[in-house]
């Protein structure tokens, strides 16, 4: 819940300028909904591609406040599900994040689901049960074919904005346990082609050795992203 109609115009159109020369990369944004349209016209036809933060399960009704996929899809190409901030403040359970994804899929959008445990159950141990437990009921139903269409974003709920960074070995070993549950689930050819970002207080100064790690594949960028500098040397590391 940051930046303006305005701000966030000028921050898409200085990434637009500093990333154009990037083709090694994907690169998204994910703007507020009252900027998507401007952002929208603002990025058409650069590398740069386009995504909400979040979404309702249904098309349409009497869900006053809500915004309907059949809504982003005039601009955007990926929605965020299930992101830490929706879980802890709005009480999003994996069941209402597994309609949000099928929901998703159905209308033609990416998700890019999140799973991570808070600090409280890192420090009992139970990382891999809660993060198991949230790709099992958050996938619950998704096909094969479908899965193919999903990206995973582990983000440790303890390293957003506590000053906490999980190291690169922390995080990659989440990483690893993610792609064997989706093995089991889906078999390894979807398991190792599946793209799973990691989100815990991304910076300029860690990139490079969250990179190094084998099973990251990209990074959620938070805070960092509100600034066009820093969020350019994150992608151009």
């Amino acid at each position: 819940m940051s930046k303006n109609l305005q701000e966030s115009v000028s921050l898409a159109k200085s990434l637009k300028n500093r990333l154009k020369n990037v083709k090694n990369r994907d690169i998204l944004i994910c703007p507020s909904f009252t900027a998507l349209g401007s952002v929208y016209d603002e990025v058409k036809g650069s590398n740069i591609k386009l995504g909400a933060q979040n979404m309702y399960f249904e098309d349409k009704g009497a869900y006053t406040g809500e915004v309907s996929p059949l809504m982003l899809k005039d601009f955007c190409e990926y929605v965020i599900l299930g992101h830490s901030e929706r879980r802890q403040y709005f009480d999003e359970s994996d069941e209402k994040v597994n309609k949000k994804v099928k929901k998703a899929l159905e209308h033609g959008l990416r998700p890019i689901l999140c799973v991570g445990e808070s600090l409280e159950q890192r420090e009992k141990n139970e990382t891999f049960d809660i993060v198991g437990e949230q790709l099992e009921k958050s996938l619950k139903g998704v096909n094969k074919n479908s899965m193919k269409r999903i990206i995973i974003a582990y983000e440790p709920v303890w390293a957003i904005g506590t000053g906490k960074n999980a190291t690169p070995e922390q995080a990659e070993d989440v990483h690893v346990f993610i792609r064997k549950e989706i093995e089991k689930i889906y078999g390894k050819g979807i398991a190792d082609d599946i793209r799973i970002l990691y989100g815990g207080s991304v910076k300029p100064d860690n990139i490079k050795d969250l990179m190094e790690k084998e099973s990251i594949d990209g990074v959620l960028v938070g805070g960092a992203s509100l600034d066009a500098e820093s969020f350019s040397e994150i992608v151009d590391f």
